[in-house]
């Protein structure tokens, strides 16, 4: 199996099967997103523990296979990072989808690295790049707790 193949299966199995689906009991932040071209919507739950460490991440939503299994591989990466990590791996996804061809993160091992980069191909289709960075803006909204909900039209 080649690298598209195994990042193709990666998404379509995180599309069917999201990880972290539903809402998260006392979540202690979340935030709401919306791409009107594509009709995704989503919802992250997330709950900080006192020393400031993702306890637990889940969402709720519908959308495209791609919004989907890029929401749900955010949630397996993100849980158990710090603030600060969780946001250093938001900025390295959104650069690596935008600007890079790799995932520059050193807070993630091998396999999560693969789970990351199988979204890579979506630079390819400009359309599909919101529908892939929707959950990652988020869940930022969500950890800096904006009000407004998030709306890919208003994102570069």
């Amino acid at each position: 199996m080649d690298l598209k193949e195994l990042y193709q299966d990666i998404i379509l199995e995180h599309g069917k099967s999201p990880r972290n689906y539903g809402k998260c009991e006392k979540y202690t932040h979340q935030a709401k997103g919306h791409n009107p071209l594509c009709g995704d919507q989503v919802q992250v739950y997330l709950k900080l523990n006192k020393e400031n460490k993702v306890e637990d991440l889940t969402f709720e939503g519908s959308g495209c296979a791609i919004s989907i299994a890029s929401t749900s591989i955010m949630t397996e990466l993100v849980k158990g990072k710090s603030v600060k990590i969780a946001k250093q791996i938001i900025v390295d996804f959104l650069d690596m989808i935008r600007n890079t061809a790799d995932i520059k993160s050193k807070d993630l091992d091998d396999d999560q690295k693969t789970k990351i980069m199988s979204l890579s191909g979506v630079k390819q289709y400009p359309m599909r790049v919101k529908c892939a960075t929707l959950a990652w803006h988020t869940l930022t909204s969500a950890i800096d707790k904006k009000k407004e909900d998030v709306n890919t039209e208003s994102i570069d």
